[in-house]
């Protein structure tokens, strides 16, 4: 079997494994397995308002999961999504919120805000990786709350002086649109989704195409063999954090400007970014797979609102499903060679 192959076929039997424990742990718990899976599926797809809850939910997971690939195809690890998505998340509401302008300058000038807030904070663990080889790991976590607890008390000084959320963004920066909302029963549905996708091909185009993508992605396998071919690899690797950043930054925008329109005092983590690792993860870090294990991780997301509904089962199970995809991702190796095994077999 081809390595292209085994690109396709490992992540499916990872998450067949996955769907496969967790049934078992319904079964061991006293749940009905078949109902649990019916009542996500209904949760998911069975009502056209309930797809574009879907499709909503998958726009920010596309970006968060472009913005951990491309860190990992530069030979980084960008941790700091979630950081990143929040403080763009706040940029956006900020500009929205600030300024009254003609849409066709206020929406752009309000998305590109998020993207540079992104893009800036990560810059800093990409600079101290660049610079004094502090491992981004470390540093993109502890950024992480250093970014709630920042974003907060600008919320709760600056932006609201008296509530735990700021004012609704003016209708001149929103990305909602009442033509995507009347398709699919008054879900949020909203033009974030050309923005992801056209982010998605955005990628591909500047790794795959492009002579920067090629250093990019040369610094990533082999700085030595990088630095002594004349490239810069401080400037490449503070170039590929703040590309991820800005990624994880419109991965705030899309929830600032389409679905809520606001942004609130957060007691925790929005779980965006950190599911946008196991997004990258399951789509083996291209962008093709990353739109297909962003459209799993939603459509999970949201059909687990309906299990306790329709079939008494906590859609915390969904969690533990999600869970075991990504451990099965992970464990990789042994699934490859599993599949080798077996066309060893095959080929006898």
């Amino acid at each position: 079997m081809s390595n292209r192959m085994k690109n396709i076929v490992v992540p499916l039997v990872a998450v067949l494994l996955g769907v496969l424990v967790g049934t078992i742990i319904m079964i061991a718990t006293g749940y009905n397995a078949g109902s649990a899976f019916i009542a996500l599926w209904n949760g998911a797809f069975g009502e056209i308002y309930y797809t574009g809850e879907v499709v909503r939910q998958v726009t920010p997971y596309i970006l968060a999961g472009l913005a951990v690939a491309f860190a990992f195809r530069t030979g980084l690890f960008n941790i700091g999504v979630e950081g990143q998505l929040i403080v763009g998340w706040l940029a956006a509401v900020w500009v929205g919120v600030a300024f009254e302008l003609p849409k066709f300058i206020h929406l752009p000038l309000a998305v590109l805000a998020a993207a540079a807030a992104g893009a800036l904070w990560a810059f800093i663990p990409g600079l101290l990786k660049a610079k004094f080889k502090v491992h981004e790991v470390i540093v993109t976590i502890m950024m992480n709350y250093v970014a709630l607890h920042v974003t907060n008390y600008i919320i709760r000084t600056v932006l609201s002086e008296k509530s735990d959320r700021t004012e609704m963004i003016a209708d001149s920066a929103s990305l909602r649109s009442p033509f995507l909302e009347g398709l699919t029963d008054y879900s949020r549905l909203h033009w974030g989704i050309l923005i992801a996708l056209a982010c998605v091909f955005l990628m591909w185009f500047l790794l795959e195409k492009t002579s920067k993508g090629y250093e990019l992605r040369s610094v990533g396998f082999n700085q030595h063999a990088s630095e002594y071919a004349g490239m810069s690899v401080s400037r490449n690797i503070i170039l590929s954090m703040v590309i991820s950043g800005a990624f994880a930054g419109l991965a705030g925008a899309m929830e600032a400007l389409g679905t809520f329109g606001y942004a609130a005092i957060k007691g925790g983590f929005t779980g965006v970014g950190f599911d946008g690792i196991a997004v990258a993860l399951l789509g083996g870090n291209g962008p093709i797979g990353i739109i297909f294990a962003a459209l799993l991780f939603g459509s999970l997301k949201v059909g687990a609102l309906n299990m306790p509904l329709e079939a008494g089962v906590p859609n915390e199970l969904v969690d533990i499903i999600i869970a075991l995809i990504v451990f099965f991702v992970a464990a990789s190796y042994m699934i490859r060679i599993f599949i080798d095994r077996i066309s060893k077999k095959g080929v006898k």
